[in-house]
């Protein structure tokens, strides 16, 4: 008896639903299930409607161990979605610092910027995240940088009413 897999066809409801399981799969952290489906093929970059990535919807969800095996398997950090958001500003807006430092570590640019302009340092000024501005200052992150409409960091934070970081900001003038 042969040990070689026979090709699976399905229909494009049974595609779509398949799809639609490997989303949440991600969305909630099920590493060990995406293990097992990117070593039998699945894309690590497959995005669903919306331009999300796997990677993007676990990080997102705070999932480091998902979005470590999804990196392992060749999943890339700098993609962004329809709403011109990377994995590495989601981090940073939800507040998970392991999040942005293993995105960092495995590939992330500290300053990239999706479409509109904005980067993760952006995010964490505005929603008060002091440790990830620390940790993306220190790793090449530029205050001074603006985003489509003008703002810096330090506008941003400002705009948010983010004392903390505000503060933190001004220090660096």
């Amino acid at each position: 008896m042969s040990d070689q897999r026979q090709p699976v066809t399905m229909d494009a409801d049974e595609a779509a639903a398949f799809a639609a399981e490997v989303f949440d799969r991600a969305r909630q952290g099920d590493a060990p299930m995406l293990a097992r489906l990117l070593e039998n093929g699945l894309p690590a970059n497959l995005r669903n409607q919306k331009g999300d990535t796997l990677l993007m919807l676990a990080s997102y969800h705070g999932h480091l161990e998902a979005a470590r095996v999804l990196l392992q398997h060749g999943a890339d950090p700098a993609i962004s979605n329809d709403n011109n958001q990377q994995p590495l500003a989601g981090a940073a807006f939800k507040g998970n610092l392991e999040m942005v430092r293993l995105l960092v570590e495995q590939g992330a640019e500290p300053d990239a910027a999706a479409g509109d302009g904005r980067t993760a340092l952006m995010m964490a000024a505005m929603f008060n995240r002091t440790a990830i501005v620390d940790y993306l200052l220190a790793q090449g992150a530029d205050p001074k940088r603006r985003d489509a409409r003008g703002i810096d960091a330090l506008g941003a934070a400002q705009a948010m009413g983010a004392a903390d970081t505000t503060q933190q900001l001004q220090a660096l003038a």
